[in-house]
């Protein structure tokens, strides 16, 4: 039972077939149609998604094996090296792929690119939609996907796609945030389509119009109309109210459901933010939050250690499953994100970063000017760190040339 309910996890897409309780739009409370097309309509779920993907995306992968003595080393010559870091398939760079892998994993739960070898040597790695696959256990004990794209049907065993699996789940596939979200994206749709509409008919009105006397059918008609004509709509706005006759204006206050609705707005942000565990002021909304300072330097920590960190090690840990060979795991081959790069952007860090590396001996000068892209100088390969909290009997006199220690002076003033 279980595994037959994880398979509906992965199948291509549909609100009418998410293999979830309750089914079709009567399953929403807001009465909403859930795809990734209407979900990414809806900005806080688009800077969610494009903040996740771009930045994972962006960093660069380090791939590296033991070195004599114990040394991790680059690994050039190794064949992931291309696919990896320079171009993973023929269409696609390093970025747009990654950035295809992690925009499935947020939204489907499951990221998949189909592995083509030139013998036992990968040579690319097609991204696959995932909202085209289902994977299914064989009889054997094996996994198999199958999917058709453009005309081709695809039958494939685990050894021919990469598979990196989401939040949950089994062995079959990841749990689908846009089918678990659902009711979350459902109500802030009907939000968003209930400000539509409010902003396109000229808002809820705020003013009204008191006649002197009780108007005739036909003049209420076509007093409504024209005011329709000339004042409803975003493009009136601001017109000129004309008045005639023992006519007279009052001003209504805001309309508690109006009141309302703004409120939902606001909470339906936190409320995606949270799905996706992205910090609110990192999409723009700082209701309720710092914007800058120690609080927001804080928040940026918690999201680089509990949310970043889990899905990196996601990628990296298929990564090592799936495409490093058994000879590669023997000689010690490992794959890792490089997140030393999201320091680029703060030169403060950066410098700080490299004086605690170099003071304390775990980094050369030599290392350090590599990864800001400068040339080596000479005796720069040598670790050097600094020494303190040395017995005061050790320390130098001040102004001292390399002489004998001060207990050796005072001893030889002694004597003469």
């Amino acid at each position: 039972m279980l595994r037959k309910a994880a398979a509906y996890l992965v199948r291509p897409f549909g609100l009418r077939d998410l293999g979830l309780p309750g089914r079709g739009e009567d399953a929403l409370p807001a009465g909403e149609s859930i795809t990734a097309d209407n979900v990414l309509a809806l900005s806080t779920a688009w800077a969610c998604v494009n903040l996740l993907a771009g930045t994972i995306s962006a960093l660069p992968i380090d791939l590296k094996m033991a070195g004599n003595g114990g040394a991790v080393e680059e690994a050039p010559d190794h064949p992931l090296q291309r696919v990896l870091r320079e171009s993973p398939n023929a269409d696609q760079t390093p970025i747009d792929f990654w950035e295809f892998m992690c925009i499935s994993l947020e939204l489907w739960g499951n990221a998949y690119a189909r592995i083509e070898r030139n013998g036992a040597k990968i040579i690319s790695l097609v991204p696959i939609r995932p909202d085209l696959v289902t994977v299914r256990r064989t009889r054997e004990g094996t996994l198999e996907y199958r999917w058709s794209e453009e005309g081709y049907s695809y039958v494939e065993p685990a050894e021919r796609v990469f598979h990196v699996r989401g939040f949950g789940g089994d062995a079959l596939g990841g749990m689908s945030t846009l089918a678990h979200g659902r009711n979350t994206f459902g109500v802030a749709q009907a939000i968003d389509r209930a400000a539509r509409s409010t902003f396109r008919n000229g808002l809820h009105p705020t003013i009204a119009f008191k006649f002197g006397k009780f108007l005739s059918p036909e003049q209420r008609a076509l007093v409504e109309l024209d005011m329709v004509e000339r004042y409803q709509g975003a493009r009136n706005a601001g017109r000129p109210i004309r008045l005639e006759g023992d006519v007279g204006i009052e001003k209504l206050s805001i309309n508690p459901e109006d009141a309302q609705m703004l409120e939902s707005r606001a909470f339906s942000v936190e409320e995606i933010c949270r799905i996706f565990g992205v910090p609110p002021f990192m999409v723009g909304h700082t209701v309720k939050s710092t914007s800058w300072g120690s609080g927001l330097e804080q928040q940026v920590l918690a999201f680089q250690k509990f949310t970043l960190r889990r899905r990196l090690k996601k990628i990296e840990q298929a990564i090592r499953k799936q495409l490093l060979s058994s000879d590669d795991k023997a000689k010690g081959v490992t794959v890792s994100f490089n997140l030393e790069a999201l320091l680029r952007g703060d030169s403060s860090a950066r410098a700080a970063f490299y004086t605690s590396m170099l003071g304390a001996g775990v980094m050369t000068i030599n290392e350090v000017r590599a990864l800001e892209g400068l040339a080596p100088v000479a005796g720069g390969d040598v670790p050097r760190m600094q020494v303190q909290n040395q017995p005061i009997t050790n320390a130098r006199g001040i102004g001292d040339n390399g002489g004998p220690l001060l207990d050796d002076e005072t001893d030889q003033d002694e004597a003469a």
